[in-house]
């Protein structure tokens, strides 16, 4: 897992960030990329790696299936297999 934010996933959340919040939180990828880096949003190269953070986060994930993960309103698909988490 990464804190750097390539292009590819600072316009997936710039793109998607509704997702997770009820109104816009950046306008641009600047502000996007601040945003992102502020929080510490990780980049996960799998699946599976976005299961090992929520379970390293202490996120009850024994009954959650890997779809259902993938579907958590802070995890974003970048597009090329890999996957953007955002805590809000």
């Amino acid at each position: 897992m990464t804190y750097e934010y390539d292009d590819a996933a600072v316009l997936c959340f710039l793109e998607n960030q509704r997702q997770l919040f009820p109104e816009d939180v950046a306008e641009n990828e600047s502000e996007a990329e601040a945003f992102l880096e502020d929080c510490m949003a990780v980049i996960a190269d799998s699946a599976q790696e976005v299961l090992e953070y929520f379970e390293e986060q202490g996120v009850d994930t024994e009954e959650a299936d890997e779809e259902s993960i993938l579907e958590a309103s802070e995890v974003f698909e970048i597009g090329d297999g890999r996957y953007l988490i955002v805590e809000g």
